[in-house]
Order: C-alpha cells, then sequence, then structure tokens
C-alpha cells in the first residue's frame, strides 16, 4: 500500500503548462517595463545634466540686452531661463506687486516693480525680497532716476502657486504671473518675462536682491538604480522558479 503524500511533498508537485506560461509572460512583460523605465532614467538624467551645464553656464555669462518686443515670441524656458540680461530705464511710480514666497531669510514677499525701458517697453523687474516684517503698506520707493538693472531673465509663473491661485482682485500673488499683473495694473504690453535683479539694487530700506536660487534636483541615478534592481530582481526570481520546476520535473518526470 502506498502511503499517502506528504504537504512537503503536495507543495513541490510541478506547475501546470498553462501556469508556468502566464508566470514566464508575466516576469518577461515585467522585466521590460523595468527596464524600459530604467533607460527612461538614463535618458532624463542625460538631459538634466545638460540643461544644468547650460543654465550654469548662461547664469555666468556676461550680461546681454534684455530682449525687446521683436524677439518676445522666440523667448522659452528650455533656451532663455537665467540667462543675465540688462535693461536701463525707469521705475513706474506706486505699481510695486508683492508676492508671496520663502527665501533664506523666511517667509515673505518678492516685490517686482515695472520698468519703463529706454527702448519704450515694459518689463516687470524682481527687485528682490522683503520678510513680512518689512513689508510696508506704501511700497518702496523704487529710484524715481534712470536705473541700469541687471540680473537673470525667468518665464511667467502663470495661474498659481501650489494648490492657491492668485487673486487678482484682493492683490494677493503666490506666484509671478507677468500677464496677470500687468492686467491688474492696467500696464498694457509687457515682456512674457520678468528680471530677478541681482545685488545692485540692494540698499537700506529697499527689498533684498541677488536671492534667486538656481538649483534642479537630480535624483535620476537613483531611479536609475531602483529600476534596473528591479528589474534584476524578477530575472532573478524568474530563473529561480525555472530552475526549480526543470529540477523537479528532472527528479519526478512521471508527474509532468
Amino acid at each position: 500500500m502506498t502511503a499517502p503524500a506528504s504537504a512537503g511533498e503536495a507543495e513541490r508537485a510541478p506547475r501546470g503548462k498553462v501556469t508556468l506560461t502566464l508566470l514566464a509572460v508575466l516576469a518577461l512583460l515585467g522585466i521590460a517595463g523595468f527596464t524600459a523605465l530604467g533607460l527612461w532614467q538614463v535618458e532624463r538624467r542625460a538631459w538634466k545634466l545638460d540643461l544644468i551645464a547650460r543654465v550654469d553656464q548662461r547664469s555666468h555669462a556676461a550680461p546681454a540686452a534684455a530682449p525687446g518686443p521683436a524677439a518676445w515670441l522666440a523667448i522659452s524656458r528650455n533656451d532663455d531661463e537665467y540667462r543675465r540680461v540688462t535693461v536701463t530705464g525707469t521705475f513706474l511710480p506706486n505699481a510695486d506687486t508683492l508676492v508671496q514666497a520663502v527665501s533664506d531669510r523666511g517667509p515673505g514677499f518678492w516685490v517686482l516693480t515695472p520698468l519703463r525701458t529706454d527702448s519704450g517697453f515694459t518689463v516687470l523687474v524682481n527687485r528682490g525680497f522683503v520678510s513680512s516684517d518689512e513689508r510696508k503698506a506704501d511700497g518702496f520707493d523704487a529710484p524715481a532716476a534712470p536705473v541700469s538693472v541687471t540680473g537673470l531673465l525667468r518665464i511667467t509663473e502663470p495661474k498659481g502657486g501650489f494648490l492657491r491661485s492668485n487673486d487678482p482682485v484682493a492683490q494677493r500673488w503666490f506666484s509671478r504671473d507677468v500677464a496677470a499683473i500687468a492686467e491688474s495694473r492696467k500696464l498694457g504690453a509687457v515682456a512674457p518675462y520678468f528680471i530677478d535683479a541681482d545685488t545692485a539694487l540692494d540698499a537700506p530700506g529697499q527689498p533684498h536682491g541677488g536671492l534667486t536660487v538656481v538649483s534642479f534636483p537630480n535624483n535620476h541615478a537613483v531611479y536609475i538604480f531602483t529600476w534596473f534592481g528591479l528589474a534584476l530582481m524578477l530575472a532573478g526570481a524568474a530563473l529561480f522558479v525555472a530552475r526549480y520546476e526543470w529540477k523537479i520535473r528532472k527528479k519526478s518526470p512521471s508527474r509532468v
């Protein structure tokens, strides 16, 4: 009389061909998917490193004239943001716009003031940062005489901040939305960018300039190791199952 198979022996019974085929297909799809994600992150990392290099070169280059109306349509975030530019003109009086922000000095506001350039167009200038305690109801007395401003070209930030929409009627701003600020202040046509002024405008009683942070998160190497690691782990698991099934069939061909 043959003894019944133990629980351990039942667990070691070979899987059916349909089950193995399904597991193989799922494993291949998983390995292919994780590998594709890893390759995508390799491409993203190369793009990010190139962007960082280009931005670093722009931000440290000699300043060029701020683009005028003829060049506005060609301006893009990819090609122009963080370019060093310079412009000469006169600040418009009583036209400051305070945009909520957080800097190394804590919570406060960016102070954006329209500058009427000698070339005839208007551009918003981020004169710098003021803390909540430094905020003034009557503005920050922009120089009345013509000035030359040097700084970084920044692309407009439409709609608002994270989960917070701009409220032009109440003059509550969470992003530097050039078009919305221009419409609210009735400035007419303005440049589709603003200029983050450097420390040249930083003076007692004035906003603190030169606080622009040029930084891009670059975690792509971690993602690359993660996705390729998962692909290798899944391939290893598939190989383990395949060897296990092969050994069972080798020992007990009658069960196949």
